[in-house]
């Protein structure tokens, strides 16, 4: 098993998502690794628009934003990471958590199970299925919706 040092987790703000910062939290306690909390918003509802996805959160706005940031961080916390930090990308949430990853040389990706499994998920792709697909570094995708 390889050490993680750095470890991407997305959030926007959902319930599900924050069951993945929950996971993320406990193994960069557990690996004394930095914790990156990613989360993506549209500059405005045209660019949203354009996303295939509509099962996704949709957030408008970097504000929206870097409130989901907060109570990720917050969260975080309660589960044992130490060294939190928190990122936000305008773009979809592939992109935005792709970014993340590359910028911050990160080791593992963490993401929710949401779409995974739906009908949209499974014709257009899904966000878990399109990041373990792209990324460089370990992902792991976290059980947050039956």
């Amino acid at each position: 098993m390889s050490d993680y040092n750095t470890i991407v987790v997305g959030t926007d703000g959902s319930n599900s998502s924050l069951l993945a910062v929950e996971r993320a939290a406990k193994i960069a306690a557990a690996f004394d690794a930095t914790l990156i909390i990613g989360c993506a918003y549209y500059e405005n509802k045209e660019e949203a628009s354009k996303t295939l996805r509509q099962e996704s959160v949709t957030i408008l706005g970097d504000d929206k934003a870097e409130a989901n940031l907060v109570a990720g961080r917050e969260h975080a916390e309660k589960f044992g990471a130490k060294d939190v930090k928190t990122a936000v990308r305008s773009g979809t949430p592939v992109q935005a958590l792709m970014s993340i990853v590359n910028d911050n040389k990160a080791d593992l990706l963490i993401v929710g199970n949401r779409g995974i499994n739906s009908l949209t998920g499974r014709l257009l792709g899904s966000v878990p299925a399109d990041v373990a697909r792209q990324s460089d570094c370990d992902v792991m995708i976290v059980h947050t919706v039956a």
